[in-house]
């Protein structure tokens, strides 16, 4: 039985997958583990490539109707062997000794379950550099006196099967977006944060324009939306203050005066925080006459 299995959800995006195996392959050191590559439906199945990867990597690929990303993590557990389920996407990379880093912390906690790792962008590019800004304060600002933090992002994250809930169903695939956020609800009102391992750092990659980059994040907030909306009829709050919102501005203003990252990077930010909060806004308003259906707010968060 492997110790790890590595999960990751992939629709389309082959290009970043290749470069997502091809940073796992690379691990020199950490535990035996396995990769379940679960393709929610894409327009092509996996292309030779992809598939080749079998020669370096205990690999298994499994194709699904598009049924959205809690689906297809999902699955990706109920094919997983390992005591511990590192989710990843496939536009990320884990950086070098990650899944040693991580072994290390796991051991070290055995009284946690839910482990998130360290994420940072790729500042080659502005938007890149945007969202290293933005994970690092995420992160930073999230962060609890006992190593726990207030943060889910399943581009990173970890958790025991040991926890898993009966039927290998983790997320709920009701949420096509901000099903981590909903995850992180269901642990807050458990009182079981994750714990941040900051050594295990993973690289998100966003291969977009400036452009491409806010209408992303227009959709994404919409999406989120009804998410949002299930998470605060439960009434746990997860969303950042406007104050809040201010005062991690201000810091990554001064984080961006850094050389490497630059003042451009913390405008596009800003502008990418300040359509994600309208567009939120604008979901409110637009569903505030029309309360939550009972069938709505009963749903659980763990299926």
């Amino acid at each position: 039985m492997p110790h790890l299995s590595i999960i990751i959800p992939v629709y389309n995006d082959w290009t970043a997958l290749d470069a997502c195996l091809h940073s796992v392959a690379d691990q020199e050191y950490g535990p035996g583990f396995e990769v379940i590559v679960v393709d929610d439906g894409s327009g092509e199945p996996a292309p030779e490539n992809i598939r080749q990867w079998d020669r370096r990597l205990p690999l298994t690929i499994v194709r699904l109707s598009h049924l959205g990303v809690s689906a297809a993590r999902n699955r990706g557990i109920q094919l997983s062997s390992g005591s511990i389920l590192l989710f990843v996407d496939a536009d990320c990379r884990v950086q070098t000794n990650c899944l040693a880093a991580l072994e290390s912390t796991i051991a070290a906690a055995p009284q946690h379950a839910y482990f998130q790792l360290g994420l940072t962008g790729d500042c080659s590019t502005v938007v890149g550099k945007s969202e290293h800004l933005r994970l690092n304060a995420m992160q930073n600002q999230m962060l609890q006196p006992n190593g726990c933090v207030r943060y889910l992002n399943t581009a990173a994250f970890a958790i025991r099967r040991s926890s898993v809930q009966v039927g290998n169903r983790l997320f709920n695939p009701v949420a096509f977006r901000g099903e981590d956020t909903l995850l992180l609800a269901d642990l807050i009102e458990r009182d079981e944060l994750p714990l941040l391992a900051a050594d295990a750092v993973v690289l998100h990659d966003v291969p977009l324009s400036v452009v491409q980059c806010f209408r992303k994040d227009i959709r994404s907030a919409y999406l989120e939306g009804r998410t949002y909306a299930l998470i605060a009829s439960r009434g746990i709050r997860i969303r950042m203050s406007n104050r809040g919102r201010l005062t991690m501005l201000r810091s990554i203003w001064v984080a961006a005066r850094q050389p490497s990252i630059g003042r451009a990077a913390w405008l596009v930010l800003t502008v990418r925080q300040l359509l994600s909060r309208l567009t939120t806004l604008f979901y409110g308003a637009l569903h505030r006459r029309s309360d939550l259906k009972p069938a709505d707010t009963s749903l659980e968060t763990r299926p």
